[in-house]
């Protein structure tokens, strides 16, 4: 089988899994997150290596709270609610919105900017990867149940492929974690560990097909050396 793949590294942030970064001064156990991060940075090296795409997803709020969940639903559970005063994080522009050093993006990996959970809502993620020629998205990072399933459910509707690798995405939850991989396992695409993932391309049971070089303009990372 032949794909034109890029990789998604969601949400690996330091407000979210840095130590001292928000979830960790808030008191949120980021164990399973970081837990991840020698698998992932592992599978980030090996495609970057193949010349794969690499898209980090970047969770990003305001300094004014003008994008908070709680300005706009009425209807919000208890652990999505947003407080200016005392949970406000990922700011934009910040060292809490930016990715942890162990995976730090490289000049040529891209950065899509989010608000809401899914990569694909009011981002040109889409347009990037039009413009490439990708057909398949190989999802990594966190939540698992929250913004990675979010993509995930809007990948395969957009008429994306979807491969989810279980050992480097992560939840608080691990009952919720479970059941977002059952879920993508049953509806919506492949679920294996990076090293399955690995051993098929090895073996040519799988074939990366070259992904065309878009155009400069539409070239924007905001990665450093």
């Amino acid at each position: 089988m032949q794909i034109k793949p890029i990789l998604l590294v969601v949400d690996m942030q330091n407000g979210f899994c840095g130590l001292r970064g928000s979830f960790d001064k808030f008191g949120f156990n980021i164990k399973p997150y970081r837990a991840i991060i020698p698998k992932l940075k592992k599978t980030i090296n090996y495609f970057r290596s193949g010349s794969t795409p690499i898209y980090y997803a970047k969770a990003i709020r305001e300094a004014s709270g003008l994008d908070l969940l709680d300005r706009v639903h009425k209807i919000l559970p208890e652990s999505r609610r947003e407080k200016l005063d005392d949970m406000h994080l990922c700011i934009k522009d910040t060292w809490d919105a930016d990715i942890i050093d162990e995976i730090y993006p490289k000049p040529k990996d891209y950065i899509v900017e989010k608000r809401r959970d899914s990569v694909f809502q009011d981002t040109e993620f889409e347009l990037w990867l039009r413009s490439f020629g990708a057909d398949t998205i190989i999802f990594t990072g966190i939540d698992s149940y929250i913004c990675v399933e979010s993509s995930a459910r809007d990948a395969f509707n957009k008429g994306y492929d979807v491969i989810m690798l279980s050992d480097c995405v992560a939840s608080r939850e691990e009952n919720l974690h479970k059941a977002s991989l059952t879920q993508i396992k049953e509806a919506y695409g492949w679920v294996m560990t990076s090293d399955e993932l690995i051993n098929k391309i090895d073996n040519q049971e799988l074939i990366l097909s070259g992904v065309e070089t878009p155009p400069v303009s539409l070239v924007t990372p905001e990665a450093q050396p």
